[in-house]
């Protein structure tokens, strides 16, 4: 089914279009959110709250862009919301303990589940380091460092200019050697 049938099928309500789009993009969607929020079961959460928001608004969808990148659009955005509904409770948290007890582990380690055993130290390494830079430059280097999206769509996904893009890899890597220096001279 090519992606013009797919969309048109899918503003039909067509149950088998729908079940098409979630078997093609669960797997990038679901990648693409963990490697921003660092958490399996919050990834698969949101995933699936994607999936859910693309059957409500698959009518709104344009074709300005291909179905894909809205569809990491889509994701991306729902991944920054959950980081900036979890920041907003750790700040809850430290203000009013009493009342919203923490039921998160600061020190908590994120192990990727598609890294190799013999790697896994240094991936959380990388993983933690990835977590503390920037909203965009960590988004940006997500996308095309980490799940390997070209430049051209992480642009359109990230709706920034291709030069924006590339400026906060460049900023992305800067900011993720200094934070690997100490691991580098180990």
């Amino acid at each position: 089914m090519n992606e013009q049938d797919l969309i048109l099928q899918l503003k039909k309500r067509n149950e088998a279009a729908y079940h098409h789009l979630v078997n093609a993009y669960r797997r990038p969607v679901f990648n693409t959110v963990l490697n921003i929020l660092q958490d399996s079961e919050e990834a698969d959460d949101t995933a699936q709250e994607v999936f859910i928001k693309v059957y409500h608004t698959i009518n709104s969808f344009k074709g300005d862009s291909s179905l894909t990148t809205w569809l990491y659009r889509i994701a991306v955005r729902k991944a920054l919301d959950k980081l900036r509904q979890r920041k907003n409770r750790q700040r809850l948290q430290k203000l009013i303990p009493w009342w919203m007890p923490n039921d998160e582990n600061p020190n908590q380690v994120f192990h990727h589940p598609g890294i190799a055993l013999e790697n896994k130290e240094r991936a959380a390494e990388l993983f933690k380091a990835i977590n503390d830079l920037p909203e965009k430059q960590k988004v940006a280097f997500t996308l095309i460092k980490v799940q390997g999206i070209k430049y051209d769509e992480a642009s359109e996904i990230m709706q920034q200019s291709i030069k924006a893009i590339e400026s906060l890899i460049s900023r992305a890597k800067q900011n993720l050697q200094k934070q690997l220096q100490h691991y580098k001279n180990s």
